[in-house]
């Protein structure tokens, strides 16, 4: 592989990192802040939801400053938008300004996940793109694991400790966003955006410098009929695109009525409901990352042998039965198995739900129409998951948390039926064909 892409396409997928460390960073602080601020339940998931609140934002209008500034100047600024919410957080003086910088973060996620596995999917050379395009979503759950370690190792500083533990993410934000100084610009967008041909040319000899000046120059000539090739410009809200619509809403929504997030922000808590110590369930939350981090490898590398209705079927049963015997554990007092049950469900997770969703996104609808199925994906995801984490301190508080579990099991068992009723095997599929099957020719 041509050590300059792997260390461009790296260097993009970094804010799948700081995505993955800053979402789930705030488990470790969250009781703390709302007993310094005196929050109510209302207010405390207010704040802990304010950066998910900044993603949906950010889901929406990510493509704009990609196609308006560039590729490298929006990573740019992801960056230093990190860099404000990680230090705004640990520097806030209450809980307004903490939830204002939360925002700032949130919005930098939500850009990220637009444009950071766009602009390695344009710097790729065709034949490396997947496992190029793949470490975006490696990084994230990286992410995840070392906020759980840095949560751990920090709960023990003092009574500042979750200020320093919201406040390191600003270093390795300031690295990231010194690193993208480094990066050019994508070819595509210089030569169907900014109509720099010769600037365009050189970026594409350096990603693929075997090519002969000849074939460099039919690769920008391929680039460019493809962008000024006319095509119906079919509405997106139409009963034709009913039934991917209808996937991909579904997916989204049943993606985070699992719990996903609500177990990702909470897992301390949840620990200390089962009768762990503050600091024996920080490092179970160590635990897992670990565990997320382990089967996401075997999500990857199951979903293009089984295929993604398989996994779905194997994440479904997963879920139904880490939920099914965490609720069972609360009511029956068997808190031990508390911990177990969490990591199978976050490796049930990591298998089906965290391993798909995107992909089969991506797969469902005609190419005219796939931002915006996209789109729709990603702003379900991240409305359903920001409601979710603002209400759950109040659940919480108002229900024990064998009937929470319940409520989830029952949810996977309807996506199970989903799954059984309603979803195609995409698998080794031709795009042209999936949308024949989904009756979207």
């Amino acid at each position: 592989m041509n050590r300059r892409i792997f260390f461009w396409s790296l260097t993009s997928a970094l804010a799948g990192f700081l995505f993955g460390f800053d979402t789930v960073v705030i488990s470790g602080a969250e009781k703390t802040i709302q007993a310094l601020w005196g929050l109510s339940d209302n207010l405390h998931g207010i704040a802990m939801a304010s950066a998910l609140y900044g993603t949906v934002v950010g889901s929406l209008i990510g493509g704009w400053p990609a196609d308006r500034f560039g590729r490298k100047a929006t990573l740019l600024w992801i960056g230093v938008l990190y860099l404000l919410g990680a230090a705004g957080s640990g520097l806030a003086s209450n809980v307004w300004v903490f939830i204002a910088a939360r925002v700032i973060g949130g919005l930098g996620i939500g850009i990220s996940t637009v444009v950071a596995p766009m602009y390695i999917s344009e710097i790729a050379p065709p034949k490396q793109r997947g496992r190029l395009a793949g470490m975006f979503q490696f990084n994230i759950v990286f992410g995840i694991l070392v906020a759980f370690v840095s949560n751990a190792l920090l709960a023990g500083i003092g009574e500042n400790a979750w200020r320093w533990m919201l406040g390191v993410a600003a270093f390795p934000s300031l690295l990231y966003a010194v690193l993208c100084l480094g990066l050019p610009e994508s070819p595509r967008w210089l030569l169907t955006k900014k109509g720099v041909r010769e600037v365009a040319l050189k970026v594409l000899q350096q990603i693929e410098p075997e090519m002969s000046d000849v074939e460099i120059n039919r690769q920008a000539d391929e680039i460019m009929a493809a962008s000024t090739e006319q095509v119906s410009s079919g509405q997106f809200w139409t009963r034709r695109l009913r039934k991917p619509i209808l996937l991909a809403f579904l997916i989204a929504f049943f993606n985070q009525l699992s719990g996903i997030n609500v177990i990702l922000y909470f897992a301390p808590r949840i620990f200390e409901l089962a009768g762990l110590a503050t600091k024996a369930a920080l490092l179970q939350s160590i635990g897992i990352g670990i565990t997320n981090f382990v089967f996401t490898f075997v999500g990857l590398w199951m979903i293009d042998r089984l295929g993604r209705r398989t996994l779905l079927y194997i994440g479904s049963f997963g879920y139904i039965g880490s939920l099914g015997l965490a609720a069972w554990a609360f009511f029956s007092q068997h808190y031990s198995m508390v911990p177990v049950c969490i990591f199978a469900f976050i490796a049930a997770h990591a298998i089906g739900q965290g391993a798909v969703i995107w992909v089969f996104i991506s797969e469902i609808f005609p190419n005219r129409h796939r931002a915006e199925g996209q789109t729709l994906g990603s702003f379900t995801h991240w409305v359903f998951a920001a409601l979710l984490t603002t209400v759950a301190p109040k659940v919480f508080a108002a229900f024990p948390p064998g009937y929470i579990f319940s409520f989830f099991a029952g949810m996977m068992m309807l996506q199970l039926l989903w799954v059984r009723t309603m979803v195609p095997e995409t698998k080794g599929v031709p795009l042209e064909h999936i949308q024949r099957q989904l009756g979207i020719e």
